[in-house]
């Protein structure tokens, strides 16, 4: 276990290594000038210049790679070219609790909608129940998440007024709603096609036979013995959720006007704030790969032969 954690974490620290330096790398081949951008369209060739070597983008793309990488090993993301004055860093934790909001509701949801669903459509395939789900699910997997959204937002909000339009206010749990529905019904959809497929899998399987043919109570074969395979796969895609979502979901937070990482990314691109959009990156390649390697110590926990292939 001890040799496994070893590598798990060498591996961490090559993949954010490799997703900083081609976010850097990328950025850098955009055929536009962040100098231009912040100076404005009537700014002379002289006030550009300028403000390039104010912001040192006039030394070598090795130069600036180097001096990068140096002041990331010290904790330093640099500074917005448009928010001046602002660290990066700064600006990113003053977002976070926003993100984490909308993600953990948005995992609640699609496990709310999706699970139990999935469970039930599984136990009663074939029926009107199971058909019924799945058309359902389709539909969710069908519908784009922008345009959800400004439908609950008209619907809920403008027309009917129970919910407020944007925004986060008091009490919070009344604003996050619509933003973590939007962002959850999806993955609601998927989740319950996935523990369908899996369920079904399992339920005929032969140790589920055994246990009918003992007299064991279908509740306990259910969740007991089937929903235990059913839970790796499912674990799984809440880890790449979960990290994705923190990453920041651009259209959820666009759209209900929230001021989460998603935001800021889009933001900074739109600027070409150069700090920020690797900044942003940074974090979202963190938390995808933290919340990956909890998930696989959790695998462990849910089924011990993953433990003992690991000593």
């Amino acid at each position: 276990m001890f040799w496994w954690l070893i590598r798990r974490f060498g591996q961490m620290v090559l993949v954010l290594f490799g997703v900083v330096s081609l976010a850097f790398l990328l950025v850098y081949a955009v055929p536009a000038d962040p100098a231009a951008t912040i100076a404005g369209p009537h700014a002379s060739a002289e006030t550009i210049a300028s403000i390039r070597a104010q912001l040192g983008l006039d030394a070598p793309l090795w130069q600036q790679y180097l001096g990068f990488l140096g002041r990331l090993l010290h904790g330093d993301l640099g500074t917005s070219y448009v928010l001046r004055q602002t660290s990066v860093f700064d600006r990113i934790m003053a977002a976070l609790p926003t993100t984490i909001l909308v993600a953990v509701g948005g995992i609640l949801w699609q496990i709310i909608l999706g699970v139990p669903a999935g469970i039930y459509a599984a136990y009663r395939r074939g029926g009107w129940v199971d058909r019924s789900l799945t058309f359902i699910a389709l539909l969710g997997l069908s519908a784009p998440p922008f345009w959800l959204g400004l439908l609950l937002i008209y619907y809920f909000a403008f027309t009917w007024g129970l919910f407020p339009l944007n925004g986060l206010g008091d009490p919070i749990i009344w604003y996050l709603v619509l933003p973590t529905f939007t962002l959850g019904a999806g993955g609601g959809a998927w989740y319950a096609r996935m523990t369908r497929t899996n369920m079904i899998e399992t339920l005929d399987s032969p140790f589920v036979k055994m246990a009918r043919a003992k007299g064991m109570p279908e509740r306990t074969i259910l969740w007991r013995h089937c929903f235990r395979h059913v839970a790796i796969p499912l674990l799984t895609m809440i880890g790449l959720d979960f990290g994705y979502f923190l990453g920041g979901v651009v259209i959820v937070e666009t759209v209900f006007g929230l001021n989460g990482i998603g935001r800021l990314a889009f933001d900074a691109i739109s600027n070409l704030d150069t700090p920020m959009i690797i900044g942003t990156v940074l974090f979202a390649a963190v938390f995808i790969v933290l919340v990956n390697f909890i998930v696989d110590l959790l695998y462990s926990v849910i089924d011990p032969r993953v433990r003992l292939s690991r000593t």
